[in-house]
């Protein structure tokens, strides 16, 4: 038998929570990254608020990261086209291979990562993964993406993507480089897949139904149009839409009572968490609790009552990279609370919800850009800092 195979069949008859801590030396490029010890013998290395704070190693411009569901392992995006993991339990780091070629520029290059909770019994060894990413096009223009495929972990160190597919594409591709928005949720009952299409800066066309600029789209797992959408009887791409007059919605998850919520960036101001409702048109660039950049005001959202109202709004802006709902029980005082990654305010930013409103509770300062937010599957809280050698940081309760 070769090492290969030994090493493959060894894997293979492992549970997923035993392969999730047989992480082997990283293969990387990154010196740093590959010594980071094991959590476990780690101290924090600071007190913010309620969490102490454990760094896990350094990333190149991180910009989203999941959880393989059932393992310990963090698998983390690069925005200029690479991916990586850590399991969380030993602190040990790989490569992902096979991931596709992305438009690397301003806002755009690699984007968000996607498990189905539903293959949590899998091991690590063969699971569906979904990616979005940004693609270029014809006469220097390019848009978002959503790709599936099978994602292949046969040694220690390494995975790799297989059979990877583009299922969705944002239309048109436009020129510029920014509000792609690209994230992925999936409906609590995964028969459905939700990705959030920014406006890319072009404004008008997120009150043109006829594209997909400035929506949330709702599509079956296979990327097509799912039934029962409120434009369904209106041809493609119409029919994947599921709301609409969004800016650039950088973050999208589902609460525990099955509601959809979104987090957007406004312009000068104006920064929102949205409840997501099926046909409603959340008024940008119509109405806006902020202005342009060049200080045109644009009309406050109370003067086009009959259009969505943010549950909350931020100005000065917050700039969320990505929120959670907090779900785990480390930190029962957080429990229903979404928890808003902030770029400018360099924060983790606590909001409680009330039906269709919501309310800052605490803003946790980390001095540092913030781009992602993650819930392990012990209940510990990781955040992902923005730019160049962006830290891994994990948080649990101070003092346990």
């Amino acid at each position: 038998m070769t090492r290969y195979n030994a090493v493959k069949l060894a894997l293979l008859s492992l549970p997923a929570a035993a392969l999730a801590s047989c992480g082997g030396a990283y293969s990387g490029d990154s010196s740093e990254a590959s010594s980071t010890p094991a959590p476990s013998s780690v101290q924090p290395t600071e007190q913010v608020g309620p969490f102490a704070v454990t760094d896990m190693g350094t990333f190149n411009e991180p910009w989203a990261a999941a959880f393989a569901p059932g393992t310990s392992v963090l698998f983390i995006n690069e925005k200029s086209g690479t991916m990586k993991f850590v399991d969380a339990r030993t602190g040990k780091l790989g490569t992902v291979s096979g991931v596709p070629q992305v438009d690397y520029g301003g806002q755009g290059g690699f984007g968000d990562i996607a498990f189905l909770q539903s293959e949590a019994s899998a091991t690590l060894d063969r699971r569906t993964i979904f990616l979005s990413w940004v693609e270029a096009g014809e006469s220097n223009t390019r848009g978002a993406v959503v790709g599936k495929g099978t994602l292949v972990c046969q040694v220690a160190d390494a995975c790799a993507i297989e059979g990877l597919r583009v299922i969705w594409r944002q239309a048109p591709k436009v020129t510029g480089r920014g509000h792609y928005s690209h994230r992925i949720a999936f409906s609590p009952d995964e028969k459905h897949l939700y990705v959030s299409s920014g406006d890319r800066q072009k404004l008008d066309p997120a009150q043109d139904t006829s594209n997909t600029l400035g929506t949330i789209v709702r599509l079956n797992l296979d990327g097509t149009a799912a039934s029962g959408n409120p434009f369904a009887s209106k041809g493609s791409p119409t029919d994947q839409i599921w709301s609409y007059g969004h800016r650039n919605v950088l973050g999208i998850a589902f609460a525990s009572d099955g509601s959809l919520w979104d987090l957007e960036h406004g312009p000068a101001g104006g920064d929102e968490l949205n409840k997501v409702q099926s046909g409603r048109n959340y008024g940008w660039p119509v109405v806006s609790q902020g202005d342009h950049y060049d200080g045109r005001p644009i009309p406050a959202p109370a003067t086009r009552p009959d259009l969505a109202q943010a549950a909350i709004g931020w100005t000065p802006v917050i700039a969320p990279g990505d929120f959670i709902f907090y779900s785990g029980d480390l930190f029962p005082e957080l429990k229903g609370d979404a928890l808003i990654a902030g770029l400018k305010s360099e924060a983790l930013v606590q909001v409680d919800i009330d039906g269709d409103t919501a309310k800052e509770a605490a803003r946790f300062s980390f001095g540092k850009r913030l781009r992602e937010v993650v819930q392990g599957p012990d209940g510990a809280i990781y955040v992902l800092e923005d730019g160049e050698k962006g830290r891994l940081r994990r948080l649990t309760p101070s003092g346990s």
